[in-house]
């Protein structure tokens, strides 16, 4: 097993965890901030739009079983990569559709799935954006936190089952067999 990790950003990080858990490969999800300047922020000063970074989450998985390629296939195709710092109500540079590539081979990747999207929708562009920036763990009541108070939330509940749906339709040789 050749543990890796890829760092995305898509909107809302409990709106990405979520898709992304059900991912076969994927040992661990984490929600973060990336790509800003201050060190160490909170959520309440990221939530203000003035930090420059972006909800995202790291992925951890296993390449044997999932290839970055495909995980950044699944992330384009789970949320709308044609709004700029935005998804659906969420607005704001902190919710915009970026890759975090560790790496130059992941840089590459990155660039590829783009240019993949963007072949396979003709007529749309993808605005996602290809950065570097420390990672920064979010507190930890945002860890898990569709699988907890998530199923409580009417936010989550209005905006996760579809993009549970849309993994479940586009993306289901990559399903977890107890997604």
């Amino acid at each position: 097993m050749a543990q890796q990790q890829a760092i995305v950003a898509g909107g809302c990080f409990w709106c990405t965890e979520a898709v992304m858990k059900d991912v076969i490969g994927v040992s661990e999800v984490e929600s973060g901030y990336i790509g800003g300047d201050k060190p160490n922020p909170t959520y309440k000063e990221v939530c203000t739009g003035t930090t420059g970074h972006a909800e995202g989450v790291r992925v951890t998985f296993d390449d044997e079983q999932l290839a970055l390629a495909d995980l950044y296939d699944v992330f384009l195709g789970t949320h709308d990569p044609t709004q700029l710092n935005r998804q659906g109500g969420d607005i704001g540079t902190q919710y915009r559709s970026a890759i975090f590539p560790l790496d130059d081979d992941q840089r590459a990747e990155a660039e590829a799935a783009i240019q993949r999207w963007n072949e396979d929708h003709a007529g749309q562009s993808a605005v996602t954006t290809i950065e570097t920036g420390e990672w920064y763990p979010a507190e930890d009541y945002h860890q898990e936190y569709w699988d907890g108070e998530g199923q409580r939330n009417p936010y989550c509940l209005a905006v996760i089952p579809p993009k549970l749906m849309k993994l479940r339709k586009s993306f289901q040789k990559y399903l977890k067999p107890e997604a």
